[in-house]
């Protein structure tokens, strides 16, 4: 019997049903020498992982594996296994059932050869009753998965084509739909046992749905417990408890299984904050089912007392989207969020944690998980909670119009209750969002004309899911889509609610994001590729340029190379090498989304919140993320990290004239000598003037710049320093290639400490976005800083963390450290 998966000891057991599984292809285009193979079975796991562990397909991540390899979508694949029960194991218990978390995705499940379940859905787990199936011995299990290919097809045939921006009919079944390709993503259509397989066996009765809600009163908390149980024969003498630090209570369960809401009170509490706010202390909460002595099943949370709320209450100015947590008005710095890995079933707690951990250090608080991947794994919603990071979870719609007729509508119901229930406890979990972009998609996509009629999903946005988020998780706020404007404006309207800018990059210029005052922005990004360590590993041209096969298979963006060039060409010149093209385009991505993030945190109060696209990647590409495909750090990360920095000082044109804005997110007042200077790019002083500040917490400070220090008199040779203490912002008078920015003058020296390496670097004269390339000598090596601009004379200090012996002259040359007057100055 397979090893029983108890945390509490109960009368119910569940056993993990995961070894001894093997697959075979059944039927499709598969190569001969596959044809013939069964193979090993890793369960959780999907068929790509399976052929690449038996050596029968290469890493579809590598250069263009995946074209080779997209005869498995279109293939079905038979996974099978058997366990043994005794007969005291088949007696114990009264009721056997399979449970299944997860089956990607249509599927025809046989037990000992008799049919039990038919399905058609990634998101959504599934419970059948085994027990008059299940024999003393061996009992065989069987899975059998159809291709997710041609079930779309089939399925938008009879469900009626829709609109959609890629040419597979992902919006026809209930699966990943990134799994078919985006503009960052492999497509793969794999097929599998995603989740775990679980054997349960039970008497008497059992839970089936709980919900636990934390919520703060006064010094103390409120814990309240709802759901359902699962009591087959009317039985007396059931009883529900509730225990959390300590204390518990109870309550009895009628016969026929049916409850009052059960609630605990904790006399005192410590709240739970979100990132820059306070600490995260987090409670844990059993809730078990008795009958008399015996304990029939038991079920854990883990929550934080807190409130969260969204104000959209009209202005003068428009509709604000202003994130309130326990009544403290958060200003959300966040990014969007993909599943981390094309085959997410590799992702473990690890992982997830190893992630937003590096999400967290880029000062961001918000994650949003975006509706074309997954609901996210409870490892994920737990890291968040523990980090305090906020989250946002989407509805998996994303991008194109969906049926609202049967079977897709029951499929949605199904996965909606699933995974809303699931995760309604978790303390980071601050929003569920209806869709991304179908709202604005029907009003400006032409679907109105392509769909003639037929629906498009606007009656999961606005009734069905709002009324099953209601009630499972009445505290969570609920949103009907990405972009949205509350009360009846276009969807992404800038004066209301949330809106998506992607004109530039896509048509505009980065300077261009100072033109928009948005209240909210739920996604804005511009491209860069991967890190130089990534792209060598998964891509093996020779020569490797941006233009050569395998760089193109690894860009997904339709015109991608296009528009990074015309997105270049304004700020720097193009290079004439590979090395110097990567960094540019990378430094180009940083530059424009500081732009982009600096100008909307200017605009606090009246902007509340910038949420980047996007915080990852789940394969080495070139794309929008600032973490790549292998978790290393592109410059945009410390773009990010700058700008959300918790104290912020930026200029900003402003009428015609220069601002300068010193954001405080922090719980002090900040005060001093701000300090203005118009200096030369040798390093004299021009122009100078001094002035008090302060600036209350969580607060922001515009001040003119005197006219002396806003106009430069040789725009190509001067930039205007603002700087407070520590914490200085610069404003360069004309874009970097018109500039006389010379090449770098720099010494260094590095010295060793634990963990790792400091090099100090020092600069004779104007240093600009001076960063680490470290990846290049260690893909694991990890720096403290980048897009540094030093003064003449001025230092500062890298800590790379590493565990490789770097060489100090490789880590101090001009491949490792880059800048942006290297990109001047390349003959």
């Amino acid at each position: 019997m397979p090893e029983t998966q108890d945390a509490i000891a109960t009368a119910l057991t569940r056993t993990a049903l995961h070894t001894g599984w093997t697959a075979k292809a059944t039927a499709g285009p598969v190569p001969e020498q596959i044809a013939a193979a069964s193979i090993p079975a890793q369960v959780p796991g999907v068929i790509h992982l399976d052929l690449l562990r038996a050596g029968l397909i290469e890493d579809p991540y590598l250069d263009d594996n995946e074209a080779l390899q997209s005869w498995i979508g279109l293939s079905d694949f038979s996974y099978r296994t058997s366990f043994a029960l005794s007969a005291e194991e088949l007696e114990a218990a009264e009721y056997h059932e399979l449970e299944f978390d997860g089956l990607d995705t249509v599927a025809q499940v046989s037990l000992n050869g008799a049919p039990i379940l038919s399905a058609a859905n990634q998101h959504r787990s599934y419970r059948v009753d085994v027990t008059g199936l299940l024999h003393r011995g061996e009992n065989e299990l069987v899975v059998d998965f159809s291709s997710p290919v041609k079930y779309a097809n089939e399925q938008s045939q009879i469900l009626g084509m829709r609109p959609r921006p890629y040419p597979l009919p992902y919006d026809a079944i209930r699966k990943s739909a990134c799994s078919f390709g985006w503009d960052w993503g492999i497509k793969t259509a794999t097929s599998g046992i995603w989740k775990p397989v679980n054997l349960v066996s039970w008497s008497t009765a059992r839970l089936e749905q709980v919900l636990v809600q934390a919520e703060p009163a006064g010094d103390g908390g409120r814990i309240s417990v709802c759901g359902t149980l699962d009591v087959p024969a009317p039985v007396e003498g059931l009883e529900l408890v509730v225990a959390a630090d300590g204390a518990q209570a109870s309550v009895p369960v009628a016969a026929n299984g049916s409850f009052p809401d059960l609630v605990l009170e904790l006399d005192k509490v410590d709240t739970w904050w979100p990132a820059g706010y306070g600490e995260q202390p987090l409670y844990d909460v059993q809730v078990f089912l008795r009958a008399g002595e015996a304990l029939l099943d038991c079920a854990e949370r883990r929550v934080g007392f807190r409130t969260v709320r969204w104000d959209s209450t009209p202005d003068e100015a428009g509709t604000p989207f202003q994130l309130l947590v326990n009544e403290q008005p958060v200003y959300v710095k966040g990014a969007n969020w993909i599943p981390d890995d094309a085959f997410p079933v590799r992702i473990g707690a690890d992982r997830y944690r190893a992630r937003l951990e590096q999400a967290k250090a880029a000062g961001l608080n918000l994650i949003r998980v975006w509706g074309g991947g997954i609901y996210e794994s409870d490892d994920f919603f737990a890291a968040c909670d523990e980090l305090g990071l906020l989250s946002w979870q989407d509805f998996l719609f994303a991008c194109a119009a969906y049926a609202e007729e049967e079977p897709l509508r029951g499929e949605v119901i199904a996965e909606a209750r699933d995974n809303v229930a699931r995760l309604a406890h978790h303390a980071s979990l601050a929003m569920f969002c209806g869709n991304n972009e179908n709202l604005w998609g029907y009003e400006d996509w032409d679907w109105k004309r392509f769909l003639d009629g037929k629906s498009w999903g606007g009656a999961y946005y606005h009734e069905l899911l709002p009324q099953i988020v209601a009630e499972l998780a009445a505290t969570v706020h609920y949103s009907p889509g990405s972009p949205f404007s509350p009360h009846g404006e276009h969807p992404n309207a800038e004066e209301h609610g949330t809106m998506h800018i992607w004109d530039l990059w896509n048509q505009r210029d980065w300077p261009e994001y100072r033109s928009y005052t948005p209240r909210f922005v739920a996604e804005f990004g511009w491209q860069g590729p991967a890190a130089w360590s990534t792209l060598t590993r998964s891509i093996s041209d020779s020569p490797l340029t941006p233009e050569s096969p395998g760089m193109v298979v690894h860009q997904k963006a339709m015109e991608g190379n296009a528009k990074l060039t015309v997105g270049l060409m304004a700020h720097y010149p193009m290079p004439e090498t590979m090395e110097d093209w990567h960094w540019a385009m990378q430094l180009n991505q940083a530059n424009a989304i500081s732009c982009a993030l600096e100008h909307f945190r200017s605009l606090a109060p009246h902007n509340s919140g910038a949420i980047v696209w996007q915080l990852n990647d789940c394969w080495p590409v070139t794309s929008w993320a600032a973490i790549d495909g292998d978790g290393v750090e592109k410059p945009l990360f410390h773009a990010i990290r700058n700008a959300f920095a918790p104290r912020t000082i930026t200029v900003v044109p402003q009428n015609q004239g220069l601002e300068v804005v010193l954001g405080n997110d922090t719980g002090e007042t900040w005060a001093g000598e701000l300090d203005l200077s118009r200096r030369g790019y040798t390093g004299e002083v021009l122009e100078h003037a001094v002035e008090s500040v302060s600036v209350p917490p969580r607060g922001t400070l515009r001040l003119p710049i005197p006219a002396q220090l806003g106009t430069a008199g040789k725009a190509a040779a001067e930039l205007l320093c603002a700087s407070l203490g520590e914490t200085r912002g610069l404003w360069f008078y004309a874009e970097a290639r018109d500039t006389e920015l010379a090449a770098p003058e720099l010494s260094t020296t590095v010295d060793t400490t634990p963990g790792g390496l400091v090099l100090t670097v020092t600069a004779a004269n104007l240093v600009r976005d001076l960063v680490v390339l470290a990846d290049k000598l260690d893909p694991q090596a990890r720096v403290d800083q980048g897009l540094v601009t030093l003064l003449p004379g001025e230092s500062t200090r890298f800590t790379i963390s590493t565990e490789r012996g770097l060489d100090p002259e490789a880590l101090s040359g001009p491949r490792v450290l880059r800048s942006a007057n290297q990109l001047l100055n390349l003959a």
